[in-house]
Parts: structure tokens; C-alpha cells; sequence
């Protein structure tokens, strides 16, 4: 059977949409029609960059897809019957679209891995490698569930991330919308008094002033400069070459590029600890791991190392040689290799990056909350002390 995407009008009118599977376009339009369904459009389900599901799934509806998909083929169900509840299951529009596509695949003979393939958005390159390495260890159900292990894991880890930057996110936030209402509208109206008057207001009184104009006065431009970089850096961060400096900055800057290191170390470790840990090859656990780390100048550091290690290097030498990795992971990494057990010995040493980079996080979070709160009571206190060094001077001057 054969997964059809449709829009369909019902007797009043109303217009709906979905997926329906069916042998034939014939026999799904009599299906709609059996359901009292006039439909107007009907297309098999393909993923293609047009299509809404192109996008992909959210990281935890996919890790949820995937526990829910490893139980049900432990209970003893064929990947097409657990494909068919998987679909029933689900309450996302998108999420059934796509679990239709992969059934329609599976169906006319594709195998699984390839039938994810297809749903690039969906499914990354690491998640299909490791599911073709299952199902050529006869080991589907297990991997799938090691698979669903490690993507709530990251999952926690975005999350724990999200989190701790949402406070430090949302103090700057307030702060810079205080000082722009203070400078825009407060200012000026408590100068207007001093305007009438025949003192010479005190130089931090006509900075501020001066700073109050030029932000009600220039703010309909800086808003346009605004908009005219983001549609600049969005252009520019298309290209590799500009990504490639990026973050090259970013992993020489100090503090950040600790935490960027670590980071992606960690994925990168875990994840091919569960591809080798999954059947799949080496090489060609590295070419899909690659696919997990965001930094370029990493991300180019794995390639080398899967080129060397093609031309028979161990792992941990190849990774030495690239020098953009923490020694850890090379040495944990040669422990591995030497003693047979390479699979725990990255899950380790993911787990040790990790913690570094929560640690780091949590510097850097607890130095940045009283940063910024002391940048912002300072920024209040210059006004206030602007505006009132001239009400003392009147008051001596009365006097």
C-alpha cells in the first residue's frame, strides 16, 4: 500500500487534509468518498524540500517516535505493522505524514534505513547509518532503543542548556528595554524644567541629554541597520568560507571557545559511540558523527580524521593528528582501541566532556547574572545622578 497526501471537502463544505493509505490514487479517492469526503487534490507522500514535513520533527517527538518504535518491534511486531501503529499513535499532522512516507517505502520493498533516508529533515545521517547497522546485526529492536537512549539524552542536554541561558537572556532583555524607555521618555520630560533656566547644566546632565536625542532621533534608522545586518549575516552565514572564520573566532575566544569545544566534543563522542557501538563501521561511524558537530573547524577535523584513518591510522592517532580535540578523548579513545572496549571508552569520555561543559556553563552563567545585573544598576545610576546633580546645584544656588 501506498501513502497518499489529500484535500478533500466534506458535504458542508469544510475543507480537510491528510494521509490515507491505499493500493491505487482510484482506491484512495473511494476511500475519501466512503468517508462522505469530495476529494480535490491527491499525491503520494514524498519528502522533497517543498513539502511541509521537509522541515523535520521536533527532537523530542523523533526521540519519542523512536522509544515508541523499538517497543513495538520487541513485542515480536514486523517493521510495517510498527510503522502502521506508530502512525495510528501520533498526534502530529507532520509526524504521521512522515511515518506514512517511510511505510510506503518499506511497503514497496526499500529497506528501513533507506526508507528513512528519504526524510533527511527527519532523520539525520547518524540515525539511519545506525538503523541499517541494526538491521545487518539482526539487532534492530536493541539498537533502536540504545538509539532512543541517546537522542533523549541530548534532548536533556539542550534543554539544561536552554534553561540556564533563559535568565541571563531575559535580564539583558529587560535592561536594555528600561534604558531605552529612560533615555526616550523619561529623560526628556525631567529636563524640560532645566530648560527655562539660566545655569549651566553639569556635563553629565547634557551627555545624557545629548544621548536621550540621539536615541529618540536615531531610532527609526538603527532599527533599519538592524534589519539590513541580520539579512546581511543571514547571507553570509550561508557560506562555508564566512562559517569557517566564524567559528574559528568562536574557538579562539577565551571562555566561549572552551565551552564550544566541549560541546561539540561531546556529541561527537557520543554519538559515535553509539554507531560503533551499533555495528557500523568506522568509517563509516565518522562520515555520519561529523554530521552532529556544528563547529566547521571541527567538523573539518573529523574529516581528516576519517581520511587518515582510511589510509590505515588508528583512531586515537588520527584524532592526535587533526590537534582540534581535547587529550582526553585521544587518550580514552587509544584505551579503547587497545583494550577492545573503544565503544565505553567514548561513551566516557563524552560523559567527562559533558560535565565540562556544564561546569564551564555554570561559571560563566554565575559570573554573567551579577555582571549584568551590576551593568544595568550602574546605567540607572548615571541617569539618576544626571538628573540630579542639577536639582542640587539650583537648591545651593537658592541658598
Amino acid at each position: 500500500m501506498t501513502a497518499y497526501r489529500y484535500e478533500a471537502l466534506d458535504a458542508g463544505g469544510r475543507a480537510h487534509s491528510g494521509v490515507v493509505q491505499a493500493e491505487t490514487p482510484r482506491h484512495a479517492r473511494s476511500e475519501l468518498r466512503a468517508r462522505g469526503l469530495l476529494p480535490s487534490h491527491i499525491a503520494p507522500v514524498r519528502a522533497s524540500p517543498g513539502r511541509p514535513w521537509a522541515r523535520g520533527l521536533k527532537a523530542s517527538e523523533l526521540s519519542l517516535i523512536t522509544r515508541q518504535f523499538a517497543t513495538l518491534l520487541e513485542s515480536g511486531l514486523t517493521v510495517e505493522h510498527a510503522l502502521a501503529a506508530l502512525i495510528d499513535a501520533t498526534g502530529d499532522a507532520k509526524a504521521r505524514e512522515v511515518l506514512s512516507g517511510v511505510r510506503a517505502e518499506v511497503t514497496a520493498g526499500v529497506d528501513l534505513a533507506g526508507a528513512l533516508a528519504a526524510h533527511e529533515a527527519t532523520f539525520p545521517g547518524f540515525y539511519c547509518a545506525l538503523v541499517r547497522g541494526g538491521e545487518e546485526a539482526g539487532a534492530l529492536p536493541r539498537v533502536l532503543a540504545h538509539l532512543a537512549d541517546h537522542l533523549e539524552a541530548r534532548e536533556t542536554i539542550r534543554q539544561k542548556t536552554a534553561l540556564a541561558l533563559l535568565y541571563p537572556a531575559l535580564v539583558t532583555g529587560v535592561a536594555l528595554l528600561i534604558v531605552a524607555g529612560l533615555l526616550a521618555y523619561v529623560v526628556p520630560q525631567v529636563v524640560q524644567v532645566f530648560e527655562h533656566s539660566r545655569q549651566t547644566l553639569p556635563f553629565m546632565t547634557r551627555a545624557l541629554i545629548a544621548v536621550s536625542d540621539a536615541v529618540r532621533v536615531a531610532a527609526p534608522y538603527a532599527l533599519a541597520i538592524a534589519v539590513l545586518g541580520v539579512l546581511a549575516w543571514r547571507s553570509a552565514i550561508r557560506r562555508d568560507a564566512f562559517r569557517v572564520r566564524r567559528d574559528a573566532l568562536v574557538l579562539k575566544t577565551p571562555g566561549v571557545g572552551a565551552l564550544a569545544r566541549s560541546a561539540d566534543t561531546a556529541r561527537f563522542a557520543s554519538t559515535l559511540a553509539v554507531l560503533t557501538g551499533g555495528g557500523v563501521p568506522l568509517t563509516a561511524a565518522l562520515q555520519s558523527a561529523a554530521r552532529a558537530v556544528n563547529n566547521l573547524v571541527l567538523r573539518q577535523a573529523v574529516h581528516q580524521t576519517l581520511a587518515q584513518v582510511r589510509e590505515g591510522a588508528s583512531l586515537a592517532r588520527a584524532l592526535a593528528a587533526a590537534g582540534a580535540f581535547p587529550p582526553m578523548l585521544i587518550h580514552l579513545a587509544a584505551s579503547g582501541e587497545a583494550s577492545g572496549t573503544l565503544r565505553a571508552m567514548l561513551e566516557r569520555a563524552a560523559a567527562l566532556e559533558q560535565q565540562s561543559f556544564e561546569r564551564r556553563l555554570s561559571v560563566f552563567l554565575t559570573l554573567l547574572e551579577p555582571a549584568l545585573i551590576l551593568a544595568m544598576g550602574a546605567f540607572v545610576l548615571v541617569i539618576v545622578l544626571a538628573i540630579l546633580m542639577p536639582v542640587v546645584s539650583i537648591n545651593q544656588l537658592v541658598r
